[in-house]
């Protein structure tokens, strides 16, 4: 397990992608920024584990329980409150629980932030930066845009917001889960995994707009065609997933109370709760900017351009050699 993961060229590759990040940024007028790793506060998503610590130094420095992002986007917003304008950091993020083929406990992600922008704009750009990125190994994708709704009703013949659940879970055939403790959003997931997903041709970019409102995650609802929506999207580049944006909530009370909810399904779960980031909240009532934002994962990035399942062969080691 001495040996590096990933080939010398990957990583020289990787470096280039690096580059080409911070000069389409640049160009653009977007700061580069680093905020903290470790946090007071850490995310309350039912669906993603955090790593945590506890710092041993006097107790005037602070809480001693501490959390390792699992993304930069609190402080980010908090910058954005304070009136940084546009920008965005390329970092190391962490989420427990996650290694596999796709997946590394450590990974990189890129995320940005767009003053007076909404989600089709900034959707836009990152199709826009995922096309350079592919130009570094003599690429480029078709894009396609879609709904959600289109998306579902197009590729498995169902309406993801009007018909029953027991419909979805026939759409998935022969593939087999445990519904024990299961929801309507869990099965949309699964068919979006293993109904769409794997469908998806490798140099096409697909752009998936309006998510179903209970997916709003942070994101701002609207409605199409009289049904409530996130104002979000996803982007697709093959089968993999590389990004996921929203027209930012900028709803303090809002935002607590879907803190409060996460919290809620955390405790039925019997899993562990993090600090609600207070911070955020007191930059939201203090006056958020109208903007929009978006992650996107690099390593999945670097995994799509040189055709790889595999996360290991573009980190320089994986959580198995680390």
């Amino acid at each position: 397990m001495a040996a590096p993961s990933a080939a010398f060229d990957t990583l020289r590759l990787r470096a280039r992608l690096n580059a080409t990040l911070r000069a389409f940024f640049a160009g653009r007028g977007v700061v580069e920024v680093e905020t903290p790793m470790l946090s007071q506060a850490g995310n309350t998503d039912p669906n993603v584990a955090s790593f945590s610590t506890r710092f041993s130094g006097h107790a005037s420095a602070g809480s001693r329980m501490r959390w390792l992002r699992t993304s930069p986007e609190f402080p980010l917003k908090r910058l954005l409150a304070a009136g940084l304008g546009d920008c965005y950091e390329l970092g190391r993020v962490f989420r427990d629980g996650e290694a596999g083929g796709r997946h590394n406990p450590e990974f990189t992600m890129l995320e940005w932030y767009r003053l007076g922008w909404d989600q089709h704009r900034l959707a836009d750009e990152t199709v826009a930066l995922v096309q350079a990125a592919l130009a570094l190994v003599d690429r480029r994708a078709e894009v396609v845009q879609t709904t959600y709704r289109d998306l579902y009703r197009d590729v498995l013949g169902i309406d993801p917001f009007t018909d029953p659940e027991a419909k979805l879970r026939g759409a998935l055939g022969d593939v087999r889960i445990d519904p024990e403790g299961l929801g309507r959003d869990d099965w949309l997931d699964l068919l979006m995994t293993h109904g769409i997903q794997p469908g998806i041709a490798a140099d096409s970019i697909l752009v998936v707009h309006d998510y179903p409102a209970s997916q709003c995650m942070l994101a701002r609802l609207a409605e199409r065609d009289g049904v409530p929506v996130a104002a979000r999207f996803e982007l697709y580049l093959g089968p993999l997933e590389l990004a996921n944006g929203y027209h930012e909530l900028a709803d303090a009370t809002e935002q607590r109370a879907r803190f409060e909810r996460d919290l809620a399904v955390r405790e039925a779960r019997g899993v562990a709760a993090p600090a609600v980031d207070e911070a955020l909240l007191a930059a939201l009532e203090g006056g958020f900017p109208d903007c929009a934002g978006v992650a996107l994962g690099v390593d999945r990035l670097l995994m799509a351009m040189l055709g790889t399942a595999r996360i290991a062969d573009v980190v320089a080691f994986d959580f198995a050699r680390a």
